[in-house]
């Protein structure tokens, strides 16, 4: 009876004090990123329709501030944090969205990540961005997923829609100015219906041994062992973690230990929800 009460008061609270988004310009989420600097603040983006823009929000949901990185953009689906030759820390956002499986090429994006601690409700235009463009070996494909590997310093992109989903890289020092082919690494194959086993999202933990790609319905969690490639560890028999399904649930990424998640679903006004990472 104790535990059931305990349980019952922890779910109340859960309600009562989830946090959600306070900007009605954040009707789609479809990608985040904890920042670099602080676990208390996540970078985050809308998907198709939106300009070419993210976030920085608190962990209350209340935005801090708006940078505008590019005039035009197709369907930005996913976004993650690299770090460049010099130690500098860079947000990749990926415009892979590609629902129709026609794009000649896909974009991501390359800046300096900014300044968390600028407040402004004006927009803010970055600087020193970088266009990198792709294109698949096997033809296009829609993808939500996009990953950065701090271990072997490449770009990942996972397929959205195939029955076994491709597995895609670039090296994480690409140049701007030519069309890169990416290269296929493996398949994953996940066993569920097939809407519910899409590929919304992705992440890999600042230290690189923690991997966590989600679904729709489903988060799977892979440890790293020692220096395996990203296709090997992806090898292993994966494991679920814990998660209650979001109406559209497109948007994951650790925290700066990788024992927490964040997650957001696409709507105004959506719940950010802060979990425990349970193996």
């Amino acid at each position: 009876m104790r535990h059931q009460l305990l349980f019952l008061i922890l779910f109340i609270a859960n309600i009562l004090f989830a946090q959600k988004l306070q900007d009605s310009r954040l009707n789609e989420v479809s990608g985040l990123v904890v920042s670099s600097k602080s676990d208390e603040f996540i970078w985050v983006h809308n998907d198709s329709g939106d300009d070419g823009r993210i976030f920085l929000i608190n962990k209350k949901g209340i935005t801090q501030a708006v940078y505008v990185f590019a005039d035009e953009v197709i369907d930005c689906e996913a976004v993650a944090i690299g770090t460049s030759g010099n130690g500098l820390k860079e947000i990749f956002v990926g415009d892979i969205g590609d629902n129709d499986n026609e794009r000649d090429f896909i974009s991501i994006y390359k800046f300096p990540e900014p300044n968390i601690n600028i407040k402004s409700n004006r927009s803010i235009n970055v600087k020193k961005i970088e266009e990198l463009k792709f294109k698949y070996p096997d033809g296009a494909r829609d993808a939500e997923c996009l990953m950065i590997d701090p271990i072997d310093q490449k770009i990942y992109i996972v397929s959205k829609k195939e029955n076994s989903v491709g597995v895609y890289s670039a090296p994480l020092n690409s140049k701007a100015g030519k069309l890169i082919t990416l290269k296929k690494e493996t398949t994953l194959f996940f066993n569920a219906p097939k809407s519910a086993k899409w590929i919304t999202d992705g992440s890999i933990s600042l230290d690189g041994k923690s991997i966590m790609i989600k679904s729709y319905i489903n988060i799977y969690y892979w440890e790293r062992r020692g220096k395996e490639t990203l296709a090997q560890c992806f090898k292993q028999k994966l494991i679920g973690l814990p998660y209650d399904p979001e109406p559209q649930g497109e948007a994951l990424g650790f925290t700066h230990d990788a024992k927490r998640y964040y997650s957001i679903s696409e709507g105004k006004y959506a719940e950010i929800n802060y979990k425990i990472i349970k193996k």
